[in-house]
């Protein structure tokens, strides 16, 4: 049986784990705390952050990091992005010298900019052919629920793809391959600012038509970002871009658009925190994907807006009359 380490026992971790688990792999789940280590070993639940979902005998867990690296083919990262950098520093010594680092995280790091994957290699040591990410449209609760889903596992080297491919193809999951790991990476990063931005739309009360608007001209900023990276823009047409963006926007599932609702009917930033259980990676990302677009000299109009509003305390409806009277453009500018 393949061994898979997964690092972090949240909604998407756990739904990860059960997945692999389905595939035919052997599981450990690091979890910080005992409780829930004692939920899923005894359980076979996470009734925390998956009440209702089975997991399969074959996933235990674990709040030892060295009990769950050990042996491991796959070490799957998906905590919350800005925790990676000291999470894995700790984690690193304890990895087999040849386990692919799989990226589960949608997130960009705030003050290197770096996407996660460039953080795992830097902090990991390990080259690009150690690197993977797997993204695309995969709402937890519902692949927990075991119904039909697509991803996109990514990695320059297509064979160790196709590897990871094999370890988490199941009757309900189905992974396709690609190559182009910015892409994918950017694709599932973006779309939680995006997400956002609808949220708010949503919460302030507007009709389908902006909210039509805001995705598909989200979907261009991020393409736009994209090839200025050296991304392929036919990623941004597929799961890790449009595929995950539309999920993301339009499922009340989706915490990124549950927080911006929230901002769009009045609530405050700690308000809105307060009453979010799971992190909404958008939240801080949107500044760091920012920071990217900046530094790339690439316009994001959408992003600026959602980080005048959340970080800046700019009301919704100033930000948005303020986006639409900007000047007027070709579609494709």
């Amino acid at each position: 049986m393949t061994r898979c380490a997964v690092f972090g026992a949240g909604s998407w971790g756990t739904a990860f784990a059960m997945v692999l688990a389905d595939a035919g792999c052997e599981v450990t789940l690091w979890a910080r705390r005992p409780e829930v280590v004692e939920a899923i070993n005894t359980g076979h639940g996470n009734p925390d952050y998956l009440p209702g979902a089975t997991l399969p005998d074959t996933v235990r867990a674990a709040t030892d990091p060295a009990v769950a690296a050990r042996g491991a083919e796959f070490a799957v990262l998906t905590v919350p992005s800005q925790t990676l950098r000291a999470n894995l520093a700790a984690w690193a010594p304890l990895l087999p010298a040849d386990a692919v680092l799989v990226n589960l995280m949608k997130g960009v790091e705030l003050g290197t900019a770096k996407r996660m994957s460039e953080v795992i290699g830097e902090v990991a040591g390990v080259g690009p052919e150690r690197v993977a990410v797997l993204t695309g449209p995969n709402l937890a609760k519902e692949i927990a629920a075991r119904q039909p889903a697509a991803a996109v596992v990514a990695c320059s080297d297509e064979a160790v793809a196709q590897r990871l491919q094999a370890a988490c193809h199941t009757s309900y999951f189905r992974p396709y391959t690609n190559t182009d790991v910015v892409g994918c990476e950017l694709g599932g990063a973006v779309k939680n600012v995006i997400a956002l931005a609808v949220g708010i739309a949503d919460g302030m009360g507007l009709g389908d038509n902006a909210k039509a608007s805001l995705i598909t001209r989200g979907l261009a900023e991020t393409t736009r970002l994209g090839l200025a990276m050296g991304a392929d823009a036919h990623t941004f047409a597929g799961l890790a871009g449009m595929g995950d963006l539309v999920a993301t926007c339009s499922s009340p599932l989706s915490r990124n658009h549950t927080f911006g609702t929230n901002l769009g009917r009045g609530m405050t930033l700690a308000e809105t925190i307060a009453v979010t259980k799971q992190t909404a990676e958008g939240v801080k990302s949107c500044e760091s994907v920012l920071d990217l677009a900046q530094r790339h000299r690439v316009d994001m109009p959408i992003t600026e807006t959602v980080v005048s509003i959340v970080h800046g305390g700019k009301p919704p409806l100033v930000a948005l009359k303020e986006l639409m009277s900007r000047s007027a453009k070709p579609e494709r500018h």
